[in-house]
């Protein structure tokens, strides 16, 4: 745990003290090593569990999350420096500390075996983000939208705090171990009730839940790039990592709870695939594809099944990879174009080629077609919640089909069609660019050959 923490740490020195010139080659290396180094916690040494300190460990749902949450670092800090380079030298300091200060905070999230840490480093993660979104954000509207963040997960948090107080006062332990041995003398069916709802309601917020939803569209239209990969592809995760490990202590689940939270779960995948077939805005777009991936998340970790649990695994971070190369592409569309707007940034092929193939290649993962661990996730969720519940079948396959659709879409609005005539001169495509969509494209490509390593369940 240390190897990694510590130089993370380290990271914020190398940020600060760095030269100008070799400022983005020295951090993005260091945190690439970082991301490398981090590969290890998917070796079968960390199966089925292994305790790193006192209050840390990792096991096969923690693992996948930790590597992917040291994986982006380098690539949100690569994605970030075109945006950057005409912000004075302290901006740019302060921007990569500010990325590289949330790194710890999630890993702590991932691996603690203690409730209250695991509170504390979900909460803490919010503050960069806020900075992030409400300092280097495009527009004006960026205020509003870091208030809706805050509010949405700070009304729920609350009542999270309260239940694992709660549950502290019943158990007298909030190791999770301990809470898997325990059955908590909870004497009230109400109490229960309202303690598993007030668990259960912050991740679904963070997640997000369909109705619970509203800020992250507006949180990711005005983040940066480097704050969009940070939502889509880790904080989004904390949620659904939480649901799973909340549900696993639950079981079986109290007072049919599930039930509202699965049928809007599967309600709001079609619903936000609707959404998406209306959307004007790239980003907007983008944002709504992840809550509705997140919502087949959400469902699969309320029925609680081995396969079910894995199919959530392999989405989440297939999802993660996926999604910010989407805000990736759409981000080097918009800083040619310095427009979101998909009327005034069509027919992009002849002039960005190389591009398109990145652009066909993400949407084909994003459609989950095979060979990608997406289409894996999807087939494993749909068959779980069928054997559950054989009308789901419905939802999911209607959600499927606008999920295809709304993406064939978002590919033939950028690359296809006529140019705008505003558009006379645009900057080629770096290499820069393309390194950082191979490492979003190879880690989905190399893991369909061994999926058990972000499935969940003991290879």
């Amino acid at each position: 745990m240390l190897k990694i923490i510590i130089p993370t740490i380290m990271l914020l020195p190398t940020a600060l003290l760095s030269p100008s010139k070799s400022l983005w080659t020295n951090t993005t290396s260091y945190s690439l090593l970082i991301a490398f180094i981090s590969l290890q916690w998917l070796t079968p040494t960390y199966y089925p569990y292994k305790n790193l300190t006192q209050w840390t460990g990792i096991d096969q749902i923690s693992s996948p999350l930790l590597v992917l949450s040291c994986w982006l670092l380098p690539l949100m800090i690569m994605a970030s420096q075109n945006h950057l380079q005409h912000e004075p030298l302290a901006r740019k300091r302060i921007f990569i500390t500010s990325l590289i200060t949330i790194q710890p905070f999630i890993i702590l999230a991932f691996s603690t075996t203690e409730l209250m840490l695991f509170y504390i480093a979900f909460e803490a993660t919010l503050i960069p983000t806020l900075i992030l979104i409400t300092r280097w954000g495009n527009q004006p509207e960026r205020l509003s939208a870091g208030i809706y963040l805050l509010f949405y997960t700070l009304i729920s948090s609350l009542p999270l705090l309260i239940a694992i107080l709660h549950l502290h006062t019943q158990t007298g332990t909030l190791h999770l171990m301990m809470l898997g041995l325990t059955t908590p003398t909870l004497t009230c069916p109400w109490t229960n009730f309202l303690s598993s709802l007030a668990l259960l309601t912050a991740f679904m917020v963070k997640s997000p839940l369909y109705g619970l939803h509203l800020w992250l569209p507006k949180a990711h239209v005005e983040a940066p790039i480097a704050g969009s990969m940070l939502l889509a592809a880790l904080l989004l995760k904390l949620g659904g990592y939480g649901i799973m490990r909340i549900t696993m202590l639950m079981y079986p689940p109290s007072n049919n709870l599930h039930y509202p939270f699965l049928t809007l779960a599967l309600w709001g995948a079609l619903m936000t695939s609707s959404i998406c077939l209306r959307q004007t805005d790239l980003k907007s777009l983008i944002a709504y594809s992840s809550v509705s991936h997140m919502g087949l998340v959400i469902a699969a970790s309320m029925i609680q099944t081995h396969w079910s649990f894995a199919g959530a695994m392999i989405l989440m971070i297939s999802h993660g990879l996926t999604s910010s190369m989407l805000f990736c592409l759409a981000n080097t569309n918009y800083e040619r174009t310095h427009s979101r707007i998909l009327l005034l940034t069509r027919g992009l092929q002849p002039l960005l080629p190389l591009m398109s193939v990145w652009w066909l290649l993400a949407n084909l993962t994003n459609m989950a077609l095979p060979p990608t661990t997406n289409l894996m996730a999807e087939l494993t969720i749909m068959t779980a919640l069928f054997n559950w519940s054989t009308f789901t079948i419905i939802l999911t396959g209607i959600a499927t089909l606008l999920t295809a659709s709304y993406t064939l879409y978002m590919l033939l609005m950028t690359q296809r069609g006529t140019l705008p005539t505003h558009i006379t001169s645009i900057q080629n495509s770096n290499t820069r660019e393309h390194l950082l969509m191979t490492l979003h494209i190879l880690p989905l490509l190399l893991l369909i050959l061994k999926p058990q390593l972000i499935s969940g369940l003991i290879s």
